[in-house]
């Protein structure tokens, strides 16, 4: 007679547990209870109660609005400030949870972690219910800085024989929504690497339902032959669906009309003046603005300046920020991007010698309530052809689709042929042409997941990388120019 093999389970000693989390109470200054899925719980000392059962421990902690039991089967873990507990949740589930010390350091940002395991779960059910022919293989929230995968979006990969699903989710309160893109692209390369036997066909983003239809407009400039891309939008009650993609996001963009500025009748050494679309002109040194003129008025905001009192102010911003200045004061580390605008701009022809020197306009068509740390530029090549420039002083992991979304934003006013219309370009007959997409930086400063990025880039957009010289404050020097996802040498 063959015996089915039983798999009989340790008893609990249920006193060595119990004295585990009074032990662990009693020095916890502000305790809590962390379990993925569920809000941070916070303990009180009348809010806690321990029972003895036949082979486990019952624990209960409620507050005014919650009541928590679990089942505890043993202690996983313990150090300071945390210790971790096996569980068994309804159903008999196993699972783990956690006692905290919100006042340690070490877990000062539970609150916030709290929330992020909180988001995974809901987007492991909305995930599980909308694609229950899936098997989920892997969803995880933790952070992985060696492959630049962040904790703020939870990725998931979902199998079905040896085809793959993967897929990344922005929770409700991110506000930084355009990077859950970046990290879906490299968490897609990365499932790839990391599962070379398997298919994985498809890329999903997860976006609340305001912004889903905002983010999708990006999607068909990713090359449809690297994979199927997609756009889910969920509801606050966790209701999803996935966006048709004849109905992807419209562009939200818009371009003023150009007015052109009157010359300057006065020079002030050290600066420059440039022409902006308004019909003023932003006089600046090394890229910082100290004054703009117009119609015969020259002033700082609501500030008139005298002529005296401009040059004044130039010849001090220049003795503290210039290349042989000291780099440890403020002004000199003050917006590097502004800096760097100056150097491209009055370098242009080294930069990129088939660019018209003249007339380059910055942040055309003006992107609002977006917090840009790069500097956009709009010229055109001797040919015709519109170039965005996209500068970066330092690493800049999102610079890609920064660019991307600056370039759709030209791409569709170029296709209305708006820019000669609204006074862009006086003179030129510009091409039809999608535009040129160069992307400026130190050479050293180029993120290092940059060219994973490129790669998914749809081929109509023409990337150029230009990598600079350490010193381009001092003496601007080409040191590599690559092509889309070209890597250096």
């Amino acid at each position: 007679m063959v015996m089915d093999r039983i798999a009989i389970q340790p008893p609990v000693n249920i006193p060595a547990v119990r004295a585990a989390i009074h032990h662990f109470l009693e020095r916890a200054r502000r305790p809590a209870i962390l379990e993925p899925g569920e809000p941070l719980l916070l303990i009180q000392s009348d809010s806690l109660s321990l029972e003895d059962r036949p082979g486990f421990l019952t624990l209960n902690v409620w507050d005014e609005t919650r009541n928590l039991v679990r089942r505890i089967s043993g202690v996983t873990r313990s150090e300071r400030g945390c210790l971790a507990l096996a569980v068994q949740r309804f159903g008999g589930r196993p699972g783990e949870l956690q006692l905290i010390d919100l006042a340690h350091p070490r877990h000062g940002d539970h609150e916030r972690k709290g929330s992020r395991l909180i988001f995974r779960e809901r987007f492991r059910r909305m995930l599980e219910r909308e694609l229950s022919g899936w098997r989920m293989a892997r969803i995880s929230s933790d952070p992985d800085l060696e492959h630049t995968l962040s904790p703020a979006f939870p990725r998931a990969l979902l199998t079905r024989g040896t085809q793959a699903i993967a897929a990344i989710g922005a929770p409700p309160e991110a506000n930084e929504f355009p990077a859950m893109l970046s990290f879906g692209l490299i968490w897609l390369d990365y499932a790839r690497r990391l599962h070379p036997k398997l298919t994985i066909t498809t890329l999903q983003f997860w976006a609340p339902s305001p912004v889903a239809p905002l983010l999708s407009f990006y999607l068909p400039f990713f090359d449809p032959a690297q994979a199927r891309f997609t756009m889910y939008l969920y509801s606050d009650e966790d209701f999803a669906m996935p966006l048709d993609p004849n109905d992807y996001g419209n562009v939200l963009t818009s371009l003023e009309p150009c007015r052109h500025a009157a010359p300057l009748p006065f020079t002030i050494p050290f600066s420059e003046a440039l022409p902006v679309a308004s019909g003023e002109v932003s006089l600046r040194v090394a890229g910082l603005e100290f004054a703009r003129y117009k119609n015969g008025r020259l002033g700082n905001g609501s500030a008139a300046l005298s002529l005296e009192e401009a040059q004044a102010i130039a010849a001090s911003l220049h003795a503290m920020r210039s290349p042989d200045a000291d780099s440890q004061t403020l002004i000199w580390q003050q917006n590097p991007e502004a800096w760097l605008e100056s150097i491209v701009r009055s370098n242009l022809e080294t930069v990129e010698a088939s660019l018209a020197v003249s007339p380059v306009y910055g942040q055309v068509p003006a992107i609002a309530a977006q917090n840009r740390t790069v500097i956009d530029l709009l010229a055109v090549d001797y040919a015709g052809r519109l170039a965005v420039l996209e500068l970066k002083a330092s690493p800049d992991l999102h610079l890609p689709l920064q660019a991307l979304d600056y370039w759709i934003r030209v791409k569709w006013h170029l296709d209305r042929g708006e820019f000669g219309k609204l006074g862009y370009f006086p003179g030129i007959e510009l091409r039809r042409d999608p535009p040129r997409l160069l992307l400026v930086a130190p050479a050293l400063q180029f993120h290092p997941s940059m060219e994973t990025i490129l790669r998914f880039l749809a081929p109509e957009i023409d990337v150029v990388r230009i990598g600079l010289s350490a010193d381009w404050r001092e003496r601007p020097r080409v040191m590599f120019r690559l092509v889309g996802a070209e890597r250096p040498v």
